[in-house]
């Protein structure tokens, strides 16, 4: 039985992705990034990244650089620094699952 019960959990894991934060509650904070990121994560401005679809940890990392001044852009800076850990969290979360 636990042979069972574990194989289904590891299927499980497999299939459906869980993320870190809240996508709805990303989906919700969003609003501010679809300025330029696209309203579904995909931007129509070739200068600005697509979000959709990326790594939950890389979204996470680059907002944290952002808002720690480890990376540069005089445009995200702001925008990341009134971000909280979990907004962070909550749009990675929303982007990671975005196809």
């Amino acid at each position: 039985m636990k042979k069972m019960t574990l194989a289904i959990a590891t299927a499980a894991m497999m299939v459906a992705p869980a993320f870190a934060g809240d996508v709805a509650a990303g989906k919700a904070k969003s609003a501010m990034c679809a300025a330029c990121h696209g309203a579904e994560g995909i931007s129509a401005i070739p200068m600005y990244p697509n979000l959709a679809g990326q790594k939950e940890a890389y979204i996470a990392k680059q907002l944290k650089d952002f808002k720690s001044g480890a990376r540069k852009d005089p445009v995200m800076a702001p925008m990341a620094m009134g971000l909280t850990d979990a907004d962070v969290a909550n749009l990675a979360a929303y982007y990671a699952s975005l196809k």
